[in-house]
C-alpha cells in the first residue's frame, strides 16, 4: 500500500465518526493552546520585571532600609535604623569603590500658588534626578524620535535643575513637572515665581519638559508629568518632623568589582548602624542592597521555576490528549476488526496495517496541533487583558508545541496500530 493510499484510508477512517474525532482532538488542542498562551504570559512577566528594573544600571547599587512585618501590631516597620541622609553623604568618602551617590525621599504634601492648591507627591532629590530619568529608558520627551539617544538636556523644558551647592545648603528652590506647572500657573511663566510647599516658600527655577512613557501601553496609567522636586536637604528640613528613611543609589567606580563594592558598602553601613554579629557569626542587617545582577539572577531563577511548571502543565495536558487518541484508536481497531481481517486475507502486510492506523493517529494529532496553535495565538490578547496587558508571544513555542503534538500522536497511536497488525486474520474475519 502506498503512502498516498494509506493517507486516504486514514482520512476516511477519521471522517467515519466526525464527532468522536473532534472530541478526541480537544485534549490536544487545549494542551497546545495552553502552552502557547502560558509561555506568552511568562515572557510578558519577565519583560515587565526587566522594565521595572531598567533604571538600575550595571554600575549601581540600590540601598534601602530593611522592613519587617510585626505580627503583634500587624504593621510593617523598620527593622532597625533608617537609611539617613548622612549615610549617603559619607559613603563616597568612606567606601573606596563608590565615587558618588544619588538620594531621594518622597512624601505627600500640599503645593499652593495663589488660590490653586494641589495634593501631590513631593520628591526630595539630588542633582542627578534628570540623569536618572534619562538612563531609566522608561519615560521620554513627547514625540521623541525613535532610536535617538536620550540626553539630560532633553528632559529640561525651562530653566535649570539644582546645583550641588543648592542641595548641600538646603536652598529654597524647586523644579516642577510639566502638568504641575500648568495646574499651578495656568499657562503663565513660572520661572522666578514663588510656590508654597506645606506653608514653606520656594522659588521655581525649572520646569521638566512634557514626558510620556516609552511603552505606549503604559501611557493611560502613568502620570510622569505630575512631578514636584526639591533639593533633598530642603525636603528633609521642611517636610519631616523626624529624620526620614532615604533611598540611596551608589555608583561603583569599577563594575567588574561589584561584589567587592557590595562588601565595602555592607561593612560601612554595619559600622554606621552598629550592626554586630551574633554568637553564630551571622548579621541581622537593617538594610538591603540590590544590583542589576541580583535582579537578573532572581529573574532567571523564577524563569526556570516557571518553565518547569509550564513543562509539567504541557505534559499533563498532552498526556490527557494522548490518552484520548489511544482510546479512540483502540475503539476504532475493535470496530474495524473484520475490515482488518479482510485486508490481511487479501495480502496486506502487517506493516501496512501499522502504517494505516499510525497515520490516522498522527493525522489526528497534527490537525489538533494546528488548531491548538491557532487557538493559542488568539488567546494571547485575552490572556494579556487578564494580566494588565502583559503577554508576549514566543515564536519558538509554535514549532515546539506542534512537534510535541505530533510526537504525542506517534507515541499514543503506536500501541493501537501494533495491536491491529497482530490480529489473526481468521479470527478477525469471524469477528461480529
Amino acid at each position: 500500500m502506498t503512502l498516498l493510499n494509506s493517507f486516504r484510508t486514514a482520512v476516511l477512517g477519521l471522517s467515519g465518526n466526525k464527532l468522536r474525532a473532534v472530541l478526541t482532538a480537544l485534549g490536544v488542542i487545549i494542551g497546545v493552546a495552553s502552552v502557547i498562551a502560558t509561555l506568552a504570559l511568562g515572557n510578558g512577566a519577565r519583560a515587565a520585571v526587566e522594565s521595572n528594573f531598567r533604571f538600575l544600571g550595571s554600575d549601581q547599587i540600590q540601598i534601602d532600609a530593611q522592613l519587617r512585618f510585626k505580627e503583634s501590631s500587624g504593621e510593617t516597620k523598620l527593622a532597625g535604623k533608617s537609611m539617613s541622609y548622612e549615610d549617603g553623604l559619607l559613603m563616597p568618602d568612606e567606601v573606596p569603590l563608590v565615587d558618588r551617590v544619588e538620594m531621594t525621599v518622597q512624601t505627600q504634601g500640599k503645593v499652593r500658588q495663589g488660590r490653586v492648591v494641589l495634593d501631590m507627591t513631593i520628591v526630595g532629590t539630588t542633582v542627578d534626578q534628570l540623569a536618572t530619568l534619562a538612563q531609566s529608558s522608561q519615560v521620554q520627551p513627547v514625540h521623541w524620535p525613535e532610536g535617538k539617544p536620550l540626553t539630560v538636556e532633553a528632559f529640561l523644558g525651562q530653566g535649570r535643575f539644582f546645583t550641588p551647592a543648592e542641595v548641600s545648603d538646603g536652598a529654597a528652590v524647586c523644579v516642577l513637572g510639566y502638568q504641575t506647572a500648568l495646574d499651578l500657573f495656568e499657562g503663565d511663566d513660572p520661572l522666578g515665581q514663588l510656590v508654597w510647599v506645606n506653608r514653606k516658600p520656594c522659588e521655581v527655577i525649572g520646569v521638566v519638559t512634557e514626558l510620556e512613557t516609552v511603552e505606549a501601553a503604559q501611557r493611560l496609567r502613568s502620570k510622569p508629568n505630575e512631578g514636584f522636586y526639591l533639593p533633598i536637604s530642603t525636603a528633609i528640613r521642611n517636610l519631616y518632623a523626624n529624620e526620614p528613611s532615604v533611598s540611596i543609589t551608589a555608583h561603583v567606580t569599577d563594575q567588574t568589582r561589584m561584589d567587592e563594592a557590595k562588601a565595602q558598602v555592607t561593612n560601612f553601613l554595619r559600622q554606621r548602624h552598629n550592626v554586630v554579629a551574633d554568637a553564630e557569626g551571622n548579621y541581622n542587617d537593617d538594610f538591603y542592597l540590590l544590583t542589576k545582577s541580583d535582579v537578573l539572577g532572581a529573574q532567571q531563577e523564577a524563569a526556570r521555576t516557571f518553565s518547569l511548571l509550564l513543562t509539567a502543565l504541557a505534559v499533563v495536558a498532552l498526556i490527557v490528549g494522548g490518552i484520548g487518541i489511544m482510546n479512540v484508536m483502540l475503539v476504532s481497531v475493535t470496530e474495524r476488526t473484520r475490515e482488518i481481517g479482510v485486508r490481511l486475507a487479501v495480502g496486506a502486510r502487517r506493516r501496512d496495517i501499522v502504517s494505516q492506523f499510525l497515520l490516522e493517529a498522527i493525522l489526528l494529532s497534527a490537525v489538533s496541533g494546528l488548531l491548538g496553535i491557532a487557538s493559542g495565538i488568539l488567546a494571547v490578547p485575552l490572556a494579556a487583558s487578564l494580566n494588565n496587558g502583559i503577554a508576549l508571544l514566543d515564536p519558538t513555542s509554535i514549532p515546539l508545541s506542534f512537534s510535541v503534538a505530533l510526537l504525542t500522536g506517534v507515541i499514543f497511536g503506536l500501541y493501537p496500530a501494533l495491536r491491529a497488525a497482530r490480529l489473526d486474520p481468521i479470527e478477525a474475519l469471524r469477528y461480529e
